[in-house]
């Protein structure tokens, strides 16, 4: 091995030990590797979206867009903890996403199965005083459509391979199941209809502060070592310049003029090819 390839691997290691946690090897081999029928095939859309390296902007972009319905947001503030163990709370998210779009059917069946349990003991009531429930269909359909938005979108901008017309659609669909049997009802199958969806939910869409809080945690304050703040900066700058403007305001993040945008997304490529490299010697994003 030499010393390029050593710089890979342990690169790689690094990211991967991140997203996945100490037991990331482990559950990466259990899923990937196990025998079993699965529901998605390796040239399915939601595998080719799911193992590039842009769901690194992606899943921030989705976090930050999210946090935008005060019902959501309050249900993460007030319940997840993210703030006491963020990278926890990643790996979580990252297996579910791994063990759904990779793994076989019974082990994804099982992963749907907890998260309905869980979501089912999530309740409470939100600053404005209207209650909520994590179960409730309309927000897990919205928790749905702002998370695939983002992964398609960052993907039609920093993906190796993009996609076409017709396998956009297909990610969509794809997707669709997922948020089906996590209760989600009149999830969209098509892109047109993601971007209805989108459109209407946009009058529930407001900012809070526990949205402000969770953006400012994201962008401003990351748990991350000194070491890889820059290039964690470069995935915060390009997530940011992908959200839509009307979303800046309420959650105070910066406007991007048209030079400073066109460098951002510049370093978005190089971050992103840069991850993409590294982790060739590791697992998919998001395994």
């Amino acid at each position: 091995m030499n010393v390029f390839e050593f710089a890979q691997q342990r690169a790689g290691a690094a990211i991967f030990a991140r997203v996945a946690g100490d037991e990331g090897p482990a559950r990466r081999d259990r899923i990937h590797l196990a025998e079993g029928p699965r529901r998605f095939g390796p040239d399915s859309a939601i595998q080719r979206v799911h193992a590039d390296a842009s769901m690194f902007v992606g899943g921030m972009r989705a976090l930050l867009l999210q946090s935008l319905h005060p019902l959501a947001m309050a249900a993460v503030d007030q319940h997840s903890g993210y703030r006491g163990d963020p990278w926890g709370r990643l790996q979580r998210t990252s297996t579910f996403l791994a063990e759904t779009t990779f793994g076989t059917i019974e082990d994804a069946d099982r992963a749907v199965r907890i998260v309905r349990a869980v979501h089912g003991r999530i309740s409470g009531t939100a600053p404005d005083g209207r209650p909520y429930e994590a179960s409730d269909p309309h927000l897990l359909r919205w928790v749905h459509v702002a998370e695939i938005d983002s992964f398609l979108r960052a993907h039609d901008r920093y993906g190796a391979h993009r996609l076409d017309a017709g396998g956009r659609d297909a990610y969509v669909s794809e997707t669709a199941h997922v948020a089906r049997a996590l209760g989600a009802v009149d999830v969209p199958e098509t892109v047109a209809e993601l971007d209805e969806l989108m459109a209407a939910y946009r009058p529930e869409l407001h900012g809070t502060p526990a949205a402000r809080r969770a953006a400012r945690f994201i962008l401003v304050h990351p748990p991350v070592p000194l070491a890889v703040r820059a290039p964690y900066g470069l995935l915060a700058a390009a997530a940011v310049g992908m959200m839509p403007r009307w979303t800046r305001r309420p959650l105070r993040l910066p406007y991007l003029p048209l030079t400073e945008a066109t460098a951002v997304r510049t370093s978005g490529v190089v971050v992103t090819r840069a991850i993409r490299w590294a982790m060739a010697a590791g697992a998919p994003a998001s395994a």
